[in-house]
């Protein structure tokens, strides 16, 4: 499943009926064991990157002017973006430490986590990190992946009492509500401290165009040089803070080791597992799959740029910044503020709230182009987020703000946005800034008051003309087609959907491709949950 905003993880009836239920039962989880006491332990640290292994010598292959510099390559198709964590975890050798907010317990899913185990088994040191919101039902597979040796597996702020069932878990969600809002939203990949991959994606599915429903639009670079041991770093501050337990300590590790590596050699095995296709060709920037790259380091040719990674503080999960103004949300604000031409603005979730308003404002004062992409109502797959969202957009529209929505109807109608997608449907997922066509700004967080309040984040500043140019092409952001641009209707009130890509553009008055009653379930929700809170 994708990102989620806890508040509206359920469609409106659904998730009416269980807030009912939970506050009636809140008190009896109120009795329930806790989280364990922790044992103090010292630190694990990353592996520095060292000539010795391939990838250490091959991220240095691409360091040859010692600048500074970092070298990235854009990795916008989904499955170039699977087969390169295939190629880094087939040619560890030191390290792979591995963070994100879901892992799927699907083909995709389970085939990186047989991935890893076998590069544990080579004597890599393997380091999991997993928030545990989606991990209902998967505690044995993932002990047979920490009963190895060389292998561990963390988790972020963790849930206690019956963690098999996604239903109790609800129930323990509201009982235990302050605590459990908070959410790891990060998504980091680092293979010998040499090479890392950063960006908006989970490892499911649906984020690598697996799912035969709604598989999803989004974007990663892949990165070596300076800005890898950054993100190692940041890596190791989650690793070891307060608010992560190793799973052994939260879930029931009954049975053998032996009897649970058993359960996940045959849980992972290719009937459960099965691999993806052989990349053919290059992908949408011209470039070959990253085995092909590795196997001639000595000709990879990568961008150039300075590039920073930053996070949150985990401790933004206790509650304890000391200030706003330490999160990864204030940063990304400082920096858009700098702009002196234009902003480009993609994510799935956008609620700029009256802070944001303001800056949109001060934007506009300055002569600052403001172009906003995020999903249309039907394309959504948090259609509540359009409860706030559409507060904002009329006076976004008056502001002079270009305002797209995505639609799997209108993307299909342009033809390299369809080729992304194949056949399935499709969902905007990126969580990109293009700032005066020179930054760009990426990784986990999406516009909304849980990334900026709640959920840690994590992401990667990169100043870069190269890579800008390469992402207005990817996405045709000079000549935008496949969504539907957003309108100002005459009276200055409501607003019209255009479509673009065709010869018609047909032109709508309600909320483009979406039914009558998911219209009516959100109107119905938005009567039951304070929208301050999404």
């Amino acid at each position: 499943m994708p990102d989620k905003l806890i508040a509206s993880s359920f469609p409106a009836l659904r998730g009416l009926a269980l807030w009912l239920v939970a506050t009636g039962i809140a008190w009896v989880l109120a009795g329930c064991a806790g989280l364990p006491p922790r044992t103090p332990e010292p630190p694990t640290l990353s592996i520095a990157a060292s000539p010795s292994t391939a990838l250490g010598r091959a991220a240095a292959s691409l360091d040859d002017a010692h600048d500074g510099l970092s070298s990235i390559r854009p990795l916008v198709e989904a499955s170039f973006a699977l087969d390169a964590r295939f190629e880094l975890m087939r040619r560890a050798q030191a390290s792979l430490d591995v963070q994100t907010y879901q892992l799927g317990n699907d083909k995709t899913g389970r085939l990186l986590l047989r991935e890893l185990r076998d590069a544990a088994r080579r004597g890599v040191r393997v380091r999991l990190l997993l928030d545990d919101f989606y991990t209902a039902g998967m505690d044995r597979l993932l002990l047979g992946l920490a009963a190895e040796p060389n292998a561990e597996v963390r988790l972020f702020n963790p849930f206690v009492n019956a963690r098999d069932h996604s239903a109790t878990r609800w129930m323990e969600f509201f009982g235990d509500f302050r605590r459990l809002n908070h959410r790891m939203h990060n998504k980091l990949f680092v293979a010998d401290s040499a090479m890392a991959i950063a960006g908006g994606r989970n490892l499911a599915d649906e984020y690598f165009l697996r799912s035969e429903g709604a598989n999803f639009i989004d974007f990663e670079l892949i990165m070596a040089g300076p800005v890898v041991p950054e993100a190692a770093r940041i890596f190791d501050t989650y690793w070891n803070s307060d608010v992560v337990y190793p799973l052994q300590r939260i879930a029931n590790a009954s049975g053998t080791p032996e009897a649970l590596k058993s359960e996940f050699e045959a849980a992972t095995s290719p009937v459960h597992a099965p691999p993806p296709a052989a990349l053919q060709g290059t992908d949408l920037m011209g470039d070959p799959p990253l085995g092909a790259q590795l196997a001639d380091s000595g000709r990879m040719k990568w961008m150039r740029a300075d590039a920073h990674a930053a996070a949150d503080s985990p401790n933004k999960a206790l509650g304890t910044l000391a200030s706003p103004a330490e999160s990864l949300a204030a940063r990304f604000h400082e920096m858009t503020a700098t702009a002196r031409s234009d902003v480009v603005v993609i994510s799935p979730y956008f609620i700029p709230g009256e802070e944001g308003m303001a800056r949109i404002r001060e934007g506009r004062a300055r002569g600052v182009r403001i172009s906003v992409i995020t999903n249309s109502l039907a394309d959504s797959d948090e259609p509540l987020v359009n409860i706030n969202y559409n507060r904002y957009r009329v006076d976004m529209l008056k502001l002079g703000v270009n305002l797209y929505e995505v639609s799997t109807r209108q993307l299909k109608r342009n033809r390299q946005l369809r080729d992304l997608l194949k056949k399935a449907r499709g969902r905007l997922h990126a969580k990109l800034a293009l700032v005066d066509r020179e930054w760009v700004l990426l990784g986990s967080m999406n516009l909304d008051p849980r990334s900026a309040r709640l959920n840690t984040e994590f992401g990667v500043r990169v100043r870069s003309f190269e890579l800008t140019q390469a992402l207005l092409y990817a996405y045709q952001l000079d000549d935008i087609e496949g969504v539907y641009r957003v309108v100002l209707l005459p009276d200055g009130e409501n607003v019209q959907w255009i479509g673009t890509g065709d010869v018609d553009n047909e032109v709508l008055d309600s909320e483009p491709d979406s039914s009558l009653l998911t219209r009516l379930q959100l109107l119905l929700f938005s009567w039951f949950v304070p929208t301050d809170q999404l």
